[in-house]
């Protein structure tokens, strides 16, 4: 057996996984000939949709693209949709050298290197190994935004009273943070509140906001979204922070799919610095799946009662049957009462996740608070639960404290892939 270079070993989900848009089974074969033991490529029609839903859940480690014959104009138009989505993910053009204009419009396209489908399988490994390899090089740990997702097996555990103290008092410290350095240009705008869990739009109450831009309507829009779309669309707490909630008829979620919204959530990394994702309640296991597997960390938000803690369980053992490892999931105690003999480490080794924060039971005090049309957050700064969630945030600033890190940067062209472009633009 062929020993896989150190650059394409297995690295995480995804890491064997290899998409190629084609409509033609044998370019498939031969590219699966050319990558043997490395991986299995799996073959996606030449449709925007389609390709958008497997790349979100295979998460793969490049996407080949066939430009030849007739193929090239629709692989040309989804190589700038995917470079906009996915703007990590590795583009990889494919076709017959000898076709000057299809092979032009790849590398004019934007792909990261070109494959001759008329030439050696031998050449495709390096290939790939002097990509990855460089790209792990230039990757940024700040180069996108981070996603905190925040779970809740069902409705009353607390998970958007906690979505809303934690990202309003975020939202202010990247203030606190930015203003020390005078003169900083932050890169991206702050913090997102994603109001996704149910009852839906609680997070819309419980900060007094309306909005009629919805997630429903960020996933129709996501081919035009830039940072003045969000400005103007998303509804802003006066604390800076946008909340992006669904849309206040249900049904309408059906108009889009579980990829669809999950693709959504990762472009919006862009234009965030931290977005945290309330799902609270939310009951589409699946969904939750994908946006675990996609979030920087997950909080699983379990209250101090023998109902809360069953119900976590049980959503554990569904997200374990999806293919999550549960184990890097973080609990957070929430509604604390330290006189009941229900310890908060006892609870963390009955649902096997790591403990990571305990917040006190403070019910008067949040509903007080509530009824002033307040934050528990703005309202008692020295509450011991808004102390807690201090902690959390503090917790996280690394997240916000990196903002000025450099643009991401583009992946210089391999010597041979200039050497192919300089050959077709002065043939074409």
């Amino acid at each position: 057996m062929t020993k896989m270079p150190p650059s394409l070993q297995a690295t995480g989900p995804g890491h064997n996984a290899y998409l190629y848009a084609s409509d033609n089974g044998t370019h498939a074969g031969w590219l699966n000939a050319a990558l043997g033991d490395l991986g299995q490529v799996t073959t996606v029609a030449l449709d925007a949709r389609e390709l958008v839903e497997r790349i979100a859940t295979a998460q793969p480690r490049s996407v080949f693209l066939d430009f030849s014959g007739s193929q090239a104009l629709r692989s040309t138009h989804l190589t700038t949709a995917l470079r906009r989505d996915w703007p990590e993910l590795l583009l990889i053009g494919t076709g017959h050298a000898t076709e000057t204009n299809t092979t032009l419009a790849a590398l004019r396209a934007g792909v990261d290197d070109f494959l001759d489908l008329d030439g050696q399988t031998s050449d495709v490994l390096p290939v790939l190994q002097d990509l990855m390899a460089r790209r792990q090089g230039l990757r940024s740990p700040q180069a996108k935004g981070r996603t905190l997702a925040l779970l809740g097996a069902r409705s009353g555990l607390g998970v958007s009273t906690l979505a809303c103290n934690l990202s309003a008092l975020l939202q202010e410290q990247r203030t606190l943070t930015l203003n020390r350095v005078p003169g900083r240009m932050p890169q991206r705008q702050g913090v997102a509140l994603l109001d996704l869990g149910l009852p839906a739009r609680d997070d819309l109450l419980h900060l007094g906001l309306k909005s009629e831009f919805s997630f429903v309507d960020g996933v129709h829009s996501m081919q035009r979204l830039d940072a003045t779309l969000l400005q103007t669309a998303l509804a802003q707490h006066t604390s800076g922070l946008a909340v992006l909630p669904l849309p206040s008829s249900l049904a309408q979620i059906r108009e889009i799919s579980h990829a669809e919204s999950v693709s959504l959530i990762q472009r919006l990394t862009d234009f965030f610095d931290v977005q945290i994702a309330d799902l609270g309640g939310f009951t589409t296991v699946d969904f939750m799946a994908q946006v675990v597997s996609s979030a920087d960390q997950t909080w699983v938000v379990c209250d101090q009662s023998i109902g809360g803690i069953v119900s976590t369980a049980a959503l554990l053992r569904e997200l374990r049957e999806h293919d999550i490892n549960t184990r890097r999931l973080l609990l957070v105690v929430n509604k604390f009462e330290p006189f009941v003999n229900l310890p908060a480490l006892d609870i963390a080794n009955q649902l096997g996740l790591q403990l990571a924060h305990v917040l006190p039971a403070r019910a008067s005090a949040l509903l007080a608070a509530s009824c002033q049309g307040q934050l528990l957050a703005h309202t008692a700064r020295n509450d011991p639960y808004v102390q807690a969630v201090g902690q959390m945030v503090r917790g996280l600033v690394p997240w916000i404290d990196g903002s000025a890190s450099p643009d991401k940067a583009e992946l210089p062209r391999t010597p041979r892939l200039t050497q192919m472009l300089n050959k077709w633009i002065h043939r074409g």
